[in-house]
């Protein structure tokens, strides 16, 4: 699939995402993703949204754990080129921040860096 030019997040598949409704964040066992994601903007610079932080408690381990909302605000930044893809860049850093409680051990601001 050709992605889209301008700039994207890319997903854990290596698929380009414009404004994702959704985005996984713990690839290797699916046990963080945020939802319901609302996008008030999305530039060439940074986009923004808020939404839910959905987390595996993994109580008692996380096969039996329950998955626990946390409101977050998102914001996606530090633009780089796509390799491979010569009209699109893709955002390299994901900040969370948690206007109410953060999933433990999470501080209430994080910022993570975008490997994919």
């Amino acid at each position: 699939m050709p992605a889209p030019s301008g700039v994207v997040v890319v997903d854990c598949f290596g698929a380009p995402q414009v404004r994702p409704k959704k985005y996984l964040l713990a690839c290797g066992d699916g046990n963080n993703q945020l939802v319901r994601l609302r996008w008030s903007s999305w530039g060439p610079r940074t986009a923004t949204a808020t939404g839910i932080d959905m987390v595996n408690n993994c109580r008692p381990y996380c096969a039996a754990g329950r998955f626990v909302p946390y409101p977050v605000r998102v914001t996606l930044s530090h633009p780089k080129p796509w390799p491979g893809h010569a009209d699109a860049s893709r955002f390299t850093m994901i900040r969370l921040v948690y206007p109410r409680a953060a999933p433990h051990p999470v501080p209430h601001d994080v910022t993570y860096r975008l490997v994919y």
